[in-house]
């Protein structure tokens, strides 16, 4: 297949300065839970939803990981009085406090789009023994902005992993914009490779291109990878990150068996269109999804 395109802390802000009506979510709510539900019975194939810019809910064998999830409006209300406003694009998908069920959920670096204590403390209150994965080299930087404990999260590296809930989750580099490192050379932004029984996804977290990126991934065989396409637009004044174009050539040169792209239509200010990289992976042969909001892609559907 080369292609197919398509309550928080007791409130969220729905008010936007835009007049564009917001995307709705494919699945939200209880028909959202009801899909992910369903599922739980396939002991065979690895299912995955996007929720809106880098966040996303995996399912191995009825446990479940969040990868680097925003389920509040907390960047909109931060940013609401400043030159630089999260005119929101897309509802969102559900409540986190209604994802009861949690095993796992991850931090890729410190941005509050990716770390969220909007979101992760009524994750925790959902899911008493959620763990969390963040770089090491964060680890102050989480305790202080998250309230707990030290011991608390897992803190990975480039290069060394851990194994949760039938999950086993390796740190990979990731530059935005730089491969930046704390003064003991570990990395303070990363991409995530798990490894769920046979399958082997690739989680970027936000990232832009560096020396030798796509031979590191070819090594590792991915069937899936999600990427971020909004690119790298100075006059955002945000840290950028692959392209449309980048993202689809990146997937072809890793020889990743699909490609699903993510990190746009959630901020008016810093998106782009899937335009450029649907035909880029069209024109490189390169399997891709493009998912709705709330979508659900599984392995049954092939690649």
């Amino acid at each position: 297949m080369l292609g197919h395109e398509p309550e928080g802390l007791g409130f969220f802000v729905t008010a936007r300065a835009s007049s564009c009506p917001m995307i709705k979510p494919v699945l939200q709510d209880d028909e959202f839970l009801a899909d992910v539900a369903s599922s739980r019975g396939d002991l065979e194939n690895l299912h995955l939803w996007w929720l809106g810019q880098s966040g996303f809910l995996v399912q191995w064998h009825g446990r479940h990981l969040l990868l680097d999830p925003y389920l509040s409006d907390s960047l909109t209300r931060k940013y609401a009085q400043t030159d630089k406003p999260h005119v929101r694009m897309t509802e969102r998908v559900v409540a986190p406090e209604r994802l009861s069920f949690i095993d796992v959920s991850s931090a890729s670096h410190n941005h509050t789009d990716h770390l969220d204590p909007d979101t992760l403390h009524p994750l925790w209150k959902a899911n008493p023994r959620m763990e969390l994965v963040i770089p090491e080299a964060n680890r102050e930087f989480v305790i202080n902005r998250l309230g707990v404990v030290a011991e608390l999260p897992y803190g990975l590296d480039a290069g060394t992993s851990v194994e949760l809930a039938g999950f086993k989750i390796h740190g990979f580099p990731a530059a935005h914009n730089l491969p930046e490192k704390d003064a003991w050379g570990r990395h303070k932004y990363l991409g995530y490779i798990i490894e769920a029984g046979p399958w082997v996804l690739y989680h970027s977290g936000d990232t832009k291109l560096f020396e030798g990126m796509s031979d590191a991934l070819r090594e590792w065989k991915l069937d899936i990878a999600l990427l971020p396409i909004n690119g790298d637009v100075p006059e955002r004044h945000v840290a950028g990150n692959l392209g449309g174009l980048e993202a689809a050539t990146l997937a072809k040169d890793a020889e990743i068996r699909l490609v699903i792209p993510c990190h746009y239509n959630m901020f008016e200010f810093n998106t782009a269109s899937p335009e450029l990289f649907v035909a880029t992976a069209k024109k490189l042969g390169q399997p891709y999804r493009l998912l709705e909001c709330g979508e659900q892609w599984s392995t049954a559907e092939g690649f």
